[in-house]
């Protein structure tokens, strides 16, 4: 480990040597990944700094401890000692966990698409539910959204709703939510007082800019539309809405969320963006699910992650398989729990196929 540390120390030395050189400013795409590279490398070098600073000082008591003829000062050193060794071997669970490869994309933004699945209005309905709980969790952790496109229900929530979440870490935290979560409760409709079983399928994509992908505008058909749904007068009667179709690919993306058709290109341009690049994405998730037993992020849209029972109050997380009897808190954002268990079962799944030395 202390081989490995020492090499990200002197390549962060050179990336910030290279960040000075004019022939990085020139090159502003080799600039981002350098700048994103090195303030990547900080935060290893940062707790490099102190664990080489712990092992120091328990050089310097032990060497205390084979020479110091003095009782009083042993026992001081011995006692410092103690303590020196019990923050080393934190910092180094700390330094292993950090030492495992990150996912490029986990710092970006993310762009999150929820669409109702099996259960007609219900499914609808329940989308609009998810859509408020990841709403919640955004307000409670002050990060920002933007919403980017919609299509309401009939019966209310929505077919499909995309918004996307600007923080650091933003993808990294919430793409195990992609998949198809499943509710089971009494619909708003029903008489008879039956539990039915429905389904909203979630995708979290990281958003990428120009400098990950290079769409050329040839490839790129524009059509305009008026908005549906609220939002004013001049809303529902303008062409502001712009649907983009990546003619290659057959993707499709759209935004009628401003009133500015050329807001509206921006960002559907970068939900367009992030779906092409996306599709690669996808392959190599499926190229990493073959390898594992048990991998948390298999990419695959499909497959059932989560069930929420509203009878029972329970929610289950079918891939770690967890289980929590607040339902009603989850619903109001608390899934951090959530988020974190599957993270730490990722990470101890890399660390047992000895991704880290």
């Amino acid at each position: 480990m202390l081989e490995k540390l020492e090499a990200i120390f002197q390549r962060w030395k050179n990336v910030e040597a290279e960040l000075s050189s004019p022939d990085a400013m020139a090159d502003m795409k080799r600039f981002a990944q350098l700048n994103k590279e090195y303030k990547d490398l900080a935060k290893i070098v940062d707790e490099y700094n102190i664990y080489r600073n712990i092992m120091s000082n328990i050089d310097s008591n032990k060497e205390i401890l084979a020479t110091e003829k003095d009782e009083e000062f042993r026992e001081m050193a011995k006692s410092e000692l103690d303590e020196l060794l019990v923050q080393r071997d934190e910092m180094e669970e700390v330094i292993r966990l950090m030492l495992i490869p990150k996912d490029p994309e986990d710092s970006k933004n993310a762009i999150v698409e929820i669409r109702g699945g099996t259960g007609g209005d219900e499914a609808a309905l329940f989308a609009g539910d998810l859509y408020r709980m990841y709403m919640r969790f955004c307000e409670k952790n002050g990060w920002k959204t933007e919403l980017v496109d919609y299509t309401e229900g009939t019966s209310g929530g929505y077919k499909e709703i995309v918004f996307k979440v600007i923080a650091e870490e933003a993808y990294g935290t919430l793409k195990y939510e992609s998949g198809v979560h499943r509710v089971q409760r009494v619909p708003d409709t029903e008489t008879q007082g039956r539990v039915h079983t429905s389904a909203a399928t979630v995708v979290v994509l990281p958003e990428v800019d120009e400098f990950d992908i290079d769409l050329q505008v040839s490839d790129i058909r524009k059509d305009l539309f008026c908005a549906s749904g609220p939002g004013g007068q001049s809303v529902n009667t303008t062409y502001s809405a712009v649907r983009l179709t990546h003619l290659p690919t057959g993707i499709v993306a759209q935004c009628q969320d401003q009133k500015s058709q050329l807001k509206n290109y921006d960002k559907a341009l970068q939900v367009l963006r992030s779906r092409v690049y996306e599709m690669e994405l996808q392959k190599h998730l499926e190229e990493t699910s073959k390898k594992r037993k048990t991998m948390v992020s298999t990419g695959d849209r499909s497959a059932k992650v989560r069930t929420y029972n509203y009878p029972q109050g329970r929610l289950t997380e079918h891939r770690i398989g967890l289980t929590i009897y607040n339902l009603p808190g989850v619903m109001n954002g608390d899934i951090l729990e959530i988020m974190e268990a599957l993270q730490f079962a990722e990470n101890a799944e890399k660390l047992k196929e000895g991704t880290v030395a």
